[in-house]
């Protein structure tokens, strides 16, 4: 009862914070996605991927994607399915729709680690976010030799459309249309990575939503972030709360909900689902 009752507390304050803030900016990562239904175990994963999972004993989505395939057809029929459902699908639940009403009319801006395109398909403005570790809807030279980004999605739907036993038409590997090399995804896994125009974009537009905002009433959001990447979102949100003593820190997370001593004045904690959490405020 003491911990209903807490949690009901912190829900009211968030709401009363959400409502008086001058500004909000959300830091999301793989938990508000897990919430929305884009889990990458379970039942989704049995049926989508079936045959990979009895061919290799994959547990999870995203362990296959690491596996060193025999060909590219094997490997780009495994990835078009990742793709295609990860980031042409909807997610099942609307709690990234729900989010959105939650800041309509704030002055709000997304940080994410995310890279599903989720807040873009919900409706949030796209010059309001920042994909700070690529996009599933986006791919590169797997050297890369250049510094730009291809859209996928026509090329993902015929590789999902064409593949039979685990393997794509050799025809659609795609390459790199300058040097001829591999294609691979655009995703931060080591320096290959590609910061194209638009990501430059994206991080300028933050920074000048944070030096806009800078000793007002600021309200960071974090929501669903693990402890694989804290220095993208967690920890510059902990050290811009400490800097500004009229920023509020909130944390909504499935038993990771925490925060550091120096800011249990200015913080709000929350365990739970996301999706859960965001329905109560609604």
């Amino acid at each position: 009862m003491q911990s209903t009752s807490a949690c009901c507390d912190n829900i009211v304050r968030l709401k009363q914070e959400l409502d008086t803030a001058d500004a909000v900016v959300i830091g999301a990562g793989s938990g508000l996605s897990t919430s929305a239904g884009f889990t990458y175990t379970g039942e989704r994963f049995q049926k989508y991927f079936g045959d990979f999972i009895a061919k290799y004993g994959f547990r999870d989505m995203y362990s296959g994607g690491f596996y060193p395939f025999d060909s590219l057809e094997e490997r780009w029929a495994y990835w078009s399915r990742y793709i295609y459902i990860n980031r042409y699908l909807n997610a099942p639940k609307p709690v990234y729709q729900e989010l959105l009403k939650l800041v309509q009319g704030k002055d709000y801006f997304v940080l994410t680690t995310n890279v599903d395109h989720c807040f873009q398909k919900a409706g949030f403005d796209k010059r309001r976010l920042f994909y700070t570790q690529g996009d599933y809807g986006l791919w590169q030279c797997s050297r890369p030799c250049h510094q730009k980004t291809y859209d996928n999605e026509t090329i993902v739907k015929k590789m999902v459309a064409e593949q039979k036993d685990r393997k794509i038409p050799s025809e659609l590997i795609p390459r790199c249309p300058v040097c001829g090399a591999p294609m691979s995804m655009n995703l931060r896994a080591d320096d290959t990575f590609v910061e194209d125009e638009g990501w430059y974009a994206a991080a300028q537009r933050y920074e000048e939503f944070l030096r806009r905002h800078r000793g007002q009433h600021i309200l960071f959001l974090e929501l669903g972030v693990g402890g694989n990447t804290p220095v993208i979102i967690k920890y510059p949100f902990w050290r811009m709360t400490y800097q500004n003593s009229r920023a509020i820190y909130i944390c909504i997370n499935l038993s990771k909900s925490y925060c550091p001593r120096e800011l249990q004045m200015q913080a709000i904690c929350i365990d739970g689902d996301i999706g859960e959490i965001l329905t109560m405020l609604l």
